[in-house]
């Protein structure tokens, strides 16, 4: 006889479900309801029941498997997918309490005070003129924390804003906690120092802020190019250096106790700095002129062929990309930000009679462009200088569109590109007042009304673009045999055709034709 072990609670009962699913009521924040029926349905479970439906199964079902690619998504939209994923965040710190959290650095947003000096317009201006420069400091990656402008006559030539002004932004830096200052204006060197030396944070200008977006947002090998050379050209006026780096080299006990070998040839650092930045500049240069002459051969392909250029130029964020898209399908990169497109696209679209052109995005023109970009930019905006039609993009919802269209004609004016027709294209029509879109109308006569988000206008922008077109000069009036089904091809292509008519003989056309198309179709004048 053997002994069963003790029972603590009694004598040992049977082991059911029920009981156990009983003892665990109320472990969840939803109780397991139960019922008497929970035996029975355990008791005859039935495999081969033909109302039984998997939680996992599809709406329909199928045989095999579904090989289909997910929609593939355009170089803009993989352009602004790998932006928005190095995007700044902020309140987060970039301290590293460990050493294994290198590979996991948050970054945070810098935090910024603006300064304004207003020397001329009205109140409104200034303001607008600040309301910029705080998208331009979104748009490098920084949160503004303070903006504060005065009235002079001129900016003070030593620190900008006045030694008075000086002490009230140091005072609201340290109240505030900002690393840097920025200036609305190009700051002269002396200004630059002085600024620093006084209110102890890092300093930039207009023109620095503007370098660093471009600097972000350049993608091709010529647009990073151009905005190296820029910022060098920038820098090489403005080099700085700290304590004993900048003495010149001397021999003997002079030297700290060096003696032989202490001696140097008496260069300081900065003039070997600025040395190396102008032999950088000059190879950047070279390659820019190389990168120009491949622009000049494809632009020289197009005039042969006589292909018109339609350019799209406009202040930046104004919706040139977009338009872009709407009009041709080009796929590039749209973001509601300053200078989010830098690299130029262009893109060979065709009328609703079949002759083509091409359509080509340029970078965005903004108040106050620092002259350094347009001089690196050069190659690339004497696109709309060579083009035969200009697309004026204007904001229709900013508070000043006629700043905006002022800006873009200076800049225009010192491209070249006065004398290229111009269409003016008020963009945002779904977000604009309609007062001042009648304003805007009523200043600019050969403008149209659209919007790049809805589609609303653009059959009508499409069907002035396309009258605005340079049309050939030479008539014809010819019998082509069926066998030149090659000269009836470029006549759809580079040709306006008046009439066309299929013949027992051959195929008549009728209408216009540039120089060279319209000799080859001499041969077959009637």
């Amino acid at each position: 006889m053997t002994n069963a072990p003790a029972q603590p609670n009694g004598p040992a009962t049977d082991f059911t479900l029920r009981d156990a699913l009983d003892a665990t009521r109320g472990w969840d924040d939803e109780a397991i309801e139960l019922d008497g029926t929970l035996d029975a349905d355990l008791a005859t479970t039935d495999d081969t029941d033909d109302d039984f439906e998997s939680g996992y199964a599809d709406d329909e079902p199928y045989d095999e498997w579904d090989d289909t690619d997910p929609e593939e998504l355009t170089v803009g939209a993989q352009e602004l997918a790998e932006r928005h994923a190095l995007r700044r965040v902020a309140s987060l710190r970039t301290e590293l309490e460990d050493i294994t959290e290198v590979e996991y650095r948050q970054l945070r947003l810098e935090k910024v005070v603006l300064v304004g000096v207003w020397t001329g317009g009205t109140v409104t201006d200034a303001e607008n003129s600040m309301a910029e420069l705080a998208l331009l400091a979104e748009t490098a990656g920084s949160e503004v924390l303070e903006a504060v402008f005065q009235r002079r006559q001129s900016p003070d030539p030593a620190t900008f804003i006045g030694r008075g002004k000086v002490e009230a932004i140091r005072e609201i830096v340290q109240a505030t906690g900002a690393d840097t200052v920025i200036c609305d204006g190009e700051l002269a060197p002396s200004q630059l120092r002085n600024l620093e030396d006084k209110i102890k944070v890092k300093v930039v200008d207009r023109t620095a802020l503007i370098l660093d977006i471009f600097a972000q947002h350049a993608k091709s090998k010529e647009g990073q190019a151009q905005v190296e050379l820029a910022q060098l050209q920038y820098m090489k006026q403005r080099l700085r250096g700290w304590g004993g780096n900048l003495s010149r080299q001397a021999g003997g006990r002079a030297a700290g106790g060096d003696g032989i070998g202490g001696r140097g040839p008496g260069e300081t650092k900065i003039e070997t700095d600025r040395r190396r930045i102008n032999t950088k500049i000059a190879k950047l240069r070279r390659e820019l002129k190389e990168m120009r002459g491949t622009r000049d051969v494809k632009r020289q392909s197009r005039r042969r062929n006589h292909i018109p250029s339609v350019a799209i130029a406009g202040y930046t964020n104004a919706g040139k990309s977009s338009l872009l898209n709407r009009l041709t399908d080009a796929g590039v990169l749209v973001e509601d930000a300053l200078f989010a497109t830098l690299d130029p696209t262009t893109r060979r679209t065709t009328t609703s009679d079949g002759r083509i052109y091409t359509m080509s995005d340029t970078v965005g023109f903004v108040r106050h462009l620092p002259h350094g970009l347009v001089e690196a930019f050069r190659s690339t905006l004497e696109e709309v200088a060579d083009s035969d039609l200009l697309l004026h993009v204007v904001d229709g919802s900013h508070p000043d569109p006629e700043g905006q269209i002022a800006a873009v004609r200076e800049v225009l004016a010192e491209i070249g590109a006065t004398k290229v027709p111009e269409i003016i294209v008020i963009n945002k029509a779904d977000a604009a007042d309609p007062l001042v879109i009648s304003r805007l109308r009523a200043r600019e006569p050969h403008s149209v009304v659209v919007s790049a988000k809805t589609g609303e206008g653009i059959e009508a922008a499409l069907a002035t673009i396309e009258s605005e077109l340079p049309r050939p000069q030479v008539e014809f009036d010819v019998l082509l045999p069926y066998e030149r089904g090659d000269l009836v091809n470029r006549i759809h292509q580079e040709a306006e055709i008046g009439s066309l008519e299929h013949t027992g003989d051959g195929t008549l056309v009728v209408g216009r034709a540039n120089a060279d198309l319209a000799g080859e179709l001499e041969a077959y004048a009637r």
